[in-house]
């Protein structure tokens, strides 16, 4: 089984102590977000290898403090870090991202540059983060990760009801204004975000987007990556998980943890 840790919320950054005590515990039980009364359990055995720990997180110091732990035990086991460099308006508490990439670099050399993915998620537009802070920014961060990532996932806002309501809050409030990308606008900017990746040695792919963005230089690929498990530990997974969007190319996983319980409050975020 595949276990996602998690599309909820942040375990590694904020939940880690109850997600190694699960680990000790060797199970979780999961509630429907849609229905409370359905609850499941997922076994957190180590089995025969075959239960690959898939992490998403904004701050890998956790998982790196525990890198060899969650070896010994048995885990195959990616990570995933979202790092984006937006102002604090849009992330009021993100630790800063030169930190961050410092750790993933560590994390790297520890467990191999395939094994840890940076996001880029999501490609927010907006008067403080317009085309120019998005082709410097992300130029900035592809360098200091240059050589230690292998991949960067990018996605384009979705503007879901709670984070519409919140970015609409700092509209009034003047702390900024939409952007209003237009086609020549949006092809520019992602195909300078697919150059500059390029330019860093990594591939760069598309996360659940409705239109293919492989125009752009952007492939579209899958986050709890099939093909990547099947390359790295040589299992064989089929089919798409039918939980996710339509346009998600994930296989099957378990998602643990809950929505509502990350505290990092970025005002984007589907999650809170």
């Amino acid at each position: 089984m595949i276990i996602s840790v998690s599309r909820r919320c942040d375990i590694p950054r904020f939940q880690f102590d109850w997600f190694m005590e699960r680990l000790n515990a060797g199970f979780t039980d999961v509630t429907n977000p849609f229905n409370a009364a359905q609850v499941r359990r997922i076994s957190l055995e180590p089995g025969n290898g075959d239960n690959v720990l898939v992490f998403w997180t904004r701050d890998p110091g956790n998982i790196l403090a525990h890198a060899e732990e969650l070896t010994n035990r048995g885990f195959p086991f990616y990570v995933m870090v979202t790092v984006t460099g937006y102002p604090v308006e849009l992330e009021p508490d993100m630790p800063k991202a030169q930190e961050v990439c410092a750790v993933m670099k560590e994390l790297a050399l520890k467990l191999g540059r395939e094994r840890v993915i940076w996001r880029y998620d999501p490609v927010f537009t907006s008067s403080i983060t317009n085309e120019e802070f998005h082709l410097r920014n992300f130029k900035e961060l592809a360098l200091l990760l240059s050589g230690s990532v292998q991949r960067v996932i990018i996605s384009l806002y979705d503007e879901y009801r709670g984070a519409k309501q919140r970015i609409q809050a700092l509209e009034k409030a003047g702390i900024l204004r939409i952007g209003q990308n237009n086609t020549s606008n949006l092809a520019h900017l992602l195909t300078s975000l697919a150059e500059s990746a390029r330019a860093a040695g990594m591939e760069i792919q598309s996360c659940a987007e409705a239109e293919s963005l492989e125009p752009f230089g952007i492939k579209s690929g899958a986050c709890i990556d099939a093909a990547l498990i099947r390359e790295l530990w040589g299992l064989e997974l089929i089919g798409k998980d039918k939980n996710q969007r339509s346009a998600c190319l994930c296989c099957k996983s378990a998602d643990i943890g809950s929505y509502g319980s990350c505290t990092a409050g970025c005002r984007y975020c589907y999650a809170r």
